[in-house]
């Protein structure tokens, strides 16, 4: 049964790490009345949340180019998936902001507790 929920709980991890990509999205083509800007920032600001995930963050670390561990990959996470709450709630998406943001908590809490970092 443990080993379901522990599952379960890093499936949570990769629709977390979707959800940040489609929040970044959805706050780009939010930005601005001008097509240009939207355009421009709701391309962007995924790629840059890929990038960096990419770079620092992939499969865990395993399969990040500069792969990053203890305090250095919590701070990751929190500016990663807070950086997704953030671009909801300025996109004017209160509730699912927080929605993210306590899903992030619960998951990481349980990754933690249950040694999947």
């Amino acid at each position: 049964m443990l080993a379901v929920a522990k599952g379960v709980n890093m499936a949570l991890m990769f629709f977390l790490e979707v959800g940040v990509l489609i929040s970044a999205g959805y706050w780009g083509f939010t930005l601005s009345p001008s097509w240009a800007v939207r355009l421009v920032a709701g391309l962007g600001a995924p790629a840059l949340f890929i990038a960096a995930w990419a770079l620092f963050g992939a499969g865990g670390g395993e399969n990040a180019v500069f792969p990053l561990t203890g305090l250095a990959r919590a701070a990751l996470e929190i500016l990663w998936f807070g950086g997704g709450a953030l671009a909801l709630y300025a996109a004017g998406a209160a509730v699912p902001a927080g929605a993210l943001a306590a899903l992030f908590v619960v998951n990481a809490v349980l990754r933690i507790v249950w040694k999947q970092v």
